[in-house]
């Protein structure tokens, strides 16, 4: 069997990346706090960087799993996952055990920046020295969101 190449011009080809605020409409009620456009990028960097040291927990299973070993790290949640009840319970969690946590608009992106052709709804980003700065710069923006209500 060969493979056959998709065509250039082809119906994919004019959709392109969907930015941001087109991101924003397939959003949960409760994604709440939300990453701004730029701490996003910041956080897809951060991922980038902590899936190549092997840093990360990525699904519901394994975060569940080790935050409930008592792991450390940022919380990274996909705002447009559905149906909600199967990660709704991880921000209480997170509240219980004072690890920060962020929504973010895509999960499709998540899973991507994770180095997956698969969508992700959930990634724990564990410290590292290896990109400690970035690191750094994450955690100190997601905790000074806005808590949600």
């Amino acid at each position: 069997m060969t493979k056959i190449k998709a065509d250039p011009d082809g119906p994919e080809a004019c959709l392109g990346e969907r930015t941001y605020h087109e991101l924003l409409v397939n959003l949960n009620p409760i994604a709440q706090p939300l990453a701004s456009r730029r701490l996003t990028r910041k956080l897809y960097k951060c991922i980038k960087k902590a899936v190549k040291q092997k840093q990360i927990r990525r699904g519901v299973k394994e975060v569940q799993k080790f935050i409930n070993k008592g792991e450390k790290g940022i919380m990274v949640l996909a705002g447009d996952t559905l149906p909600i009840e199967v990660y709704c319970h991880l921000p209480v969690m997170c509240e219980d055990r004072n690890l920060p946590y962020v929504y973010i608009p895509s999960k499709t992106d998540l899973g991507a920046a994770a180095g997956s052709k698969r969508p992700t709804c959930v990634i724990m980003v564990k410290p590292h020295e290896e990109y400690q700065e970035a690191y750094d710069e994450c955690l100190e923006e997601v905790q000074a969101l806005p808590p949600p209500m």
